[in-house]
């Protein structure tokens, strides 16, 4: 009972995602997340991850889609729970983050922000070079963008980055892009062509080069 403990009964549980994406920029595509600009305090007009209060009615997947729906219009394919964070000094009053992580392909972002109401205060920024965030929103991304990379290289967590079929190279160069530096083609291709989940389709991409063969990811069970 918090009843005995009137400054437990204060604490409240908010509800944030790390949207990534790949997004065009002038050296080529870059892993990149959407941050909300806050239209109220604390942090007036500060860059902040998505997110909002959780509903007592709600369970945590779902407060996950509805807050990042809310706030960016976005629904990405993958979503999980990342973390918890609850420092103490973390926001002016007792609150708790519960922290998703996201992915979403970068055809279906602009799909999903060309809806009508979508709102305006959401902009895409390089994981690199993040402006300053409100609260703790800076560590929450960097455990992210650590989490991802180091996930990357064990799991088929790219795909969500990724539409259904694709070459070796755009797989490649999504791998560049989360990691963040440049991969060997060969070395790339000899360990990729080992794995049981990648297969190999009947299909190619036709373009200024040789036909490239698509590939695509065995379904899950």
């Amino acid at each position: 009972m918090t009843g005995d403990h009137p400054e437990l009964d204060a604490i409240r549980v908010a509800v944030s995602t790390v949207i990534f994406s790949l997004r065009t920029a002038p050296d080529g595509d870059r892993l990149m997340l959407s941050l909300v600009r806050r239209t109220r305090a604390p942090h007036q007009g500060s860059w902040a991850l998505p997110g909002g209060w959780l509903d007592p009615t709600e369970n945590l997947d779902a407060a996950a889609s509805r807050t990042l729906a809310e706030t960016t219009a976005l629904k990405p394919a993958y979503l999980e729970q990342l973390y918890t964070f609850g420092d103490v000094d973390r926001a002016p009053t007792r609150a708790i983050a519960i922290v998703y992580w996201a992915l979403l392909r970068s055809d279906l972002v602009d799909a999903q922000r060309a809806a009508s109401g979508a709102p305006e205060n959401v902009e895409w920024f390089d994981v690199d070079e993040l402006p300053a965030l409100a609260f703790d929103h800076h560590r929450i991304a960097d455990y992210a963008l650590w989490r991802l990379r180091n996930k990357v290289g064990y799991s088929r967590i790219a795909a969500g980055l990724l539409p259904d079929e694709f070459t070796l190279t755009e797989l490649r160069e999504v791998y560049e892009a989360v990691l963040g530096r440049r991969l060997d083609p060969s070395n790339f291709r000899r360990l990729l062509e080992g794995s049981d989940e990648l297969i190999p389709t009947e299909s190619f991409r036709t373009g200024k080069h040789r036909p490239a063969r698509l590939y695509r990811y065995l379904a899950s069970d």
